[in-house]
């Protein structure tokens, strides 16, 4: 046997609160009775009631409590088995993990709060099936294309600025990998959402947004940071803090690159959003908005076992006793107390 609701279990409770409502109910009944009349008086006067009858209308409405959360928890027993279609569509999250992504515009620092929000937008996925690409000044598919999100998640987690060796930001190379790392054949149901300050200093990312665009990848991109320009703070092993210089000694500034990020979502059809630092970088609005409207593939078929609900049958059991207990009278029949 299985339960649909065991959260109302607690319900059950009310039982033993009943039991002991009426034990007291009947016991200060009784000693209220003797102190009024004697036995003799009490028998004459308490001809018509009977006690019996007390105790089990008492009994049928505890009976029928336990029925009530019965049916509330869901009882289910009996299966057959249903095929399954999972539908969904492929989405890769290019993550930037350069050093400029450690920036504090957006608290803690951009990459921490893009790890924060891929983790919320995992728990509200169902059915698509999800990748991680981090890059830098080169690119690694930290996690392939998965239906398990617990281990998606597990691969998120160890996503650091250390992740990739080579400094830099190679937005081209990175969307030209999370290309491959799609099914070929198929110019449908595929969606790339792109995470970066968009300052791609070594390579033109529209070629590579075009050849996506040719085989029907949407690119849905996220600008994080500001574009005035901030430092990018580095922590020693004792935990200093100072800022990236160039080679002159002047403080390096990072800023977002709008324009870029916006040519690349309109090439390929998809959507830009730029993060608004307090309010979060929007992730869960970009994929509910935009992204979960496209059209979806069977991505997964399985027989499953269905357990048949019966809570209907502790429901019944319940009304039967409640019509019962209406119907169970306190008096005793007339041939009961005749001499």
């Amino acid at each position: 046997m299985r339960f649909g609701n065991l959260h109302f279990l607690w319900l059950l409770l009310i039982l033993p609160v009943m039991v002991l409502f009426y034990t007291y109910s009947f016991k200060s009944k009784k000693k209220a009775l003797a102190l009024f009349a004697h036995n003799e008086v009490l028998s004459k006067l308490l001809v018509w009631v009977s006690f019996p009858r007390q105790y089990l209308k008492a009994g049928l409405l505890c009976a029928c409590v336990f029925l009530i959360v019965l049916t509330l928890i869901e009882p289910k027993w009996g299966y057959k088995w249903q095929e399954v279609k999972r539908k969904g569509i492929d989405i890769i999250i290019m993550l930037d993990v350069s050093r400029s992504m450690l920036a504090q515009d957006v608290k803690p620092n951009r990459l921490e709060r893009a790890k924060m929000e891929i983790s919320d937008l995992i728990d509200n996925i169902h059915g698509d099936r999800v990748g991680l690409l981090v890059f830098a000044g080169t690119s690694f598919m930290q996690c392939p294309l998965t239906l398990d999100y617990a281990a998606y998640k597990l691969f998120l987690n160890q996503v650091d600025t250390n992740s990739i060796s080579r400094g830099g930001t190679n937005i081209s190379d990175a969307i030209r990998r999370a290309q491959a790392s799609f099914m070929e054949g198929e110019n449908r149901y595929k969606a790339i959402m792109l995470i970066t300050d968009g300052e791609d200093l070594e390579n033109d990312p529209m070629d590579a947004a075009k050849e996506a665009q040719k085989n029907g990848i949407k690119i849905f991109t996220v600008g994080i940071g500001s574009q005035e320009g901030v430092p990018i703070p580095v922590f020693d092993e004792q935990g200093n803090k100072s800022y990236v210089r160039d080679k002159q000694g002047n403080m390096v500034l990072t800023k977002l690159d709008e324009q870029t990020l916006q040519k690349i979502a309109l090439q390929t059809g998809g959507a830009y959003m730029r993060a608004t630092g307090a309010g979060g970088i929007g992730l869960q609005k970009l994929y509910d908005e935009k992204i979960s409207d496209m059209e979806k593939r069977d991505l997964q078929s399985t027989m499953q076992k269905r357990y048949e609900n019966r809570y209907q049958i502790p429901l019944l059991c319940a009304i039967i006793l409640v019509i019962l207990e209406f119907f169970v009278s306190e008096k005793r029949k007339a041939r009961s107390y005749e001499m």
